[in-house]
């Protein structure tokens, strides 16, 4: 991962090191007689010329190495030994060194500038170890035009540095100011119920902390968008299902009202039946909701006792019908328990539902793969191929069933797989009947 943190790091590190660079830089700028001294092409490394020319070659040919030196930049220069005389005549006339001497001398309200600049510098033979004094002289006029040409390069230098820290200031908050402009975009979209999960693909990436979240954020937009059409679609089918129980009531009550004595007597069954299945879809309406509602923090699921307890509970509603249940010893999951437990409630039922008298229905459970399958097997007519991939939509339910239901009870436990991040499975047994399958991961999926 290309982490932002150690790319706003490195990027403040480099503009460190580059101011300490330049105030280093104009440092040794300010202080001039070593800047002159180390830059002046007339100066630069020239005591150690002149010691080798003395030294090899005499004191005549060090003598006009300074007269070389003074026509080419009017620069006078005198050298003196350890003990203060001159080891050679210099180029220094005789009337500049009584106006030096006459200005050390004289009050300071009387001094008058001189008209060059005078360097001085030492330099120690490593073949003799000779100290040798070299006192430059250089005209102001000329030390003038030699600063403007010398000023190039640090200004140039300072300009480099300031486009340098401008072009990374630029960067760094481009990175991370147009990141947060889409993940903005991206959050009013998904207020107005306009957001599209493509809209973040290319943020979503970055190997950094923005595509961690840009991920993230479209997990939850997905997640958002998945509940707020299920519950719109939902209300849509609940307005429709409750209909047809509440017409019949009206019918039943218009009747009743009209009716003699016996026949009103004879209608109240009918009232309570149909008060029935409006509780009962009731029921089965809310317990879709809580299943999107669960909240909880995942616990150890015992899928054994689980499937023991289901299968207790459904002997009691149809005891003529045999529940076997073939499990692996040990399983378990993270999960919710409730959650679980309602999904293989319902697929048991509903196989009750559909599984003829003295036929049993098979539960078999184990784990493969990371996965805890759970199939709920019954000896029914089954389901017509074609709808087989809409079985588990709320309130779908396949054309000329005559068995009790509302559609609900496989879509509780679709919706119930969902929320581990598994899947339903349905399909028809080879040998007859109906299988429904579910796949539950050991760990639930980060963001489900």
């Amino acid at each position: 991962m290309r982490s932002l943190f150690w790319r706003i790091l490195a990027s403040f590190w480099l503009a460190i090191a580059l101011v300490a660079g330049l105030s280093m830089l104009m440092g040794h700028f300010l202080n001039q007689d070593a800047w002159i001294l180390s830059r002046h092409p007339a100066i630069s490394g020239f005591a150690q010329t002149w010691v080798q020319t003395f030294e090899q070659q005499g004191k005549d040919a060090a003598q006009a190495l300074l007269e070389q030196r003074r026509r080419q930049f009017h620069i006078n220069i005198q050298v003196f030994n350890e003990s203060g005389d001159p080891v050679v005549p210099g180029t220094t006339p005789p009337r500049a060194e009584a106006m030096e001497a006459r200005q050390n001398n004289s009050n300071r309200d009387d001094d008058r500038p001189l008209p060059w600049r005078r360097l001085a510098t030492e330099y120690t033979s490593p073949t003799s170890g000779d100290t040798f004094l070299l006192i430059y002289r250089v005209p102001f006029p000329e030390l003038d035009e030699w600063r403007k040409h010398s000023m190039f390069w640090p200004v140039s230098a300072l300009a480099i540095t300031l486009v340098v820290l401008t072009l990374f200031s630029l960067f760094v908050t481009l990175s991370i100011t147009r990141p947060l402009n889409r993940l903005r975009g991206a959050v009013h979209d998904l207020g107005q119920a306009t957001y599209q999960q493509n809209s973040l693909a290319q943020l979503a990436n970055r190997r950094d902390e923005f595509g961690v979240l840009a991920r993230d954020f479209n997990r939850m937009g997905s997640r958002l968008q998945s509940l707020i059409g299920s519950q719109r679609q939902l209300l849509r089918d609940v307005s429709h299902e409750l209909r047809s129980p509440l017409a019949r009531l009206r019918v039943a009550l218009a009747l009743a009202e009209r009716a003699e004595t016996a026949q009103r007597e004879a209608l109240w069954p009918r009232l309570t039946r149909e008060c029935d299945r409006l509780e009962d879809l009731i029921s089965e309406i809310l317990e879709l909701a809580r299943v999107d509602a669960e909240h909880a923090s995942a616990q150890t699921v015992d899928i054994n006792m689980l499937l023991g307890g289901v299968r207790k509970d459904a002997q009691l509603s149809a005891a003529d019908i045999d529940v076997r249940i073939d499990a692996q010893p040990g399983l378990a999951l993270q999960g919710w328990p409730t959650l679980v437990e309602r999904a293989v409630d319902n697929l048991v039922r509903n196989a009750l539902r559909f599984s003829p008298a003295q036929s049993p229905v098979e539960i078999h459970a184990r784990q493969r793969d990371g996965l805890i399958e759970i199939a709920v097997r019954d000896h029914g007519p089954g389901a017509p191929q074609e709808y087989l991939a809409q079985l588990g939509e709320p309130f779908f339910r396949a054309p000329g069933q005559t068995a009790a239901g509302h559609g609900l009870g496989l879509a509780i436990a679709r919706r119930a797989a969902e929320r581990h991040g598994g899947t339903l499975q349905l399909s028809n047994h080879p040998a007859g009947g109906f299988v429904a399958k579910l796949e539950l991961p050991l760990e639930p999926l980060p963001g489900v």
